[in-house]
């Protein structure tokens, strides 16, 4: 019965805690490091907070609708902004096993060719 009274008396505060047990089913659920830079989330900073949780749908969603938990992840409020793949950081991070992949497929290609 409170909570219907909150939901029409303060939707904003009603969103913010449906919010945050979303947050924490996927926490529960993934973990609690980033899924973009890998780096660990702090679930102690408020939600929007640069270094805090953001939802993020896996797939394409349509306009309006709302993102099930099994088709959303955790990520950083700053990975989730557009091009967020692209920054330095993540680029810094993402070097090391690219560099290892170039490396493979060049031993694999003289290989083949010395066959």
């Amino acid at each position: 019965m409170s909570s219907l009274i909150i939901r029409f008396l303060n939707p904003r505060k009603y969103r913010r805690d449906c919010e945050r047990q979303r947050v924490e089913v996927l926490r529960q659920r993934d973990g609690e490091t980033c899924r973009r830079c890998r780096r660990p989330i702090r679930f102690d900073l408020p939600i929007g907070h640069d270094k805090g949780p953001r939802i993020e749908p896996l797939g394409q969603v349509a306009n309006g609708e709302l993102v099930s938990d099994a088709q959303a992840c955790l990520i950083h409020g700053r990975c989730n902004a557009a091009g967020a793949d692209h920054t330095e950081q993540v680029m810094e991070r993402l070097r090391p096993k690219r560099e290892a992949e170039l490396m493979s497929k060049a031993r694999k290609s003289r290989r083949a060719r010395a066959r």
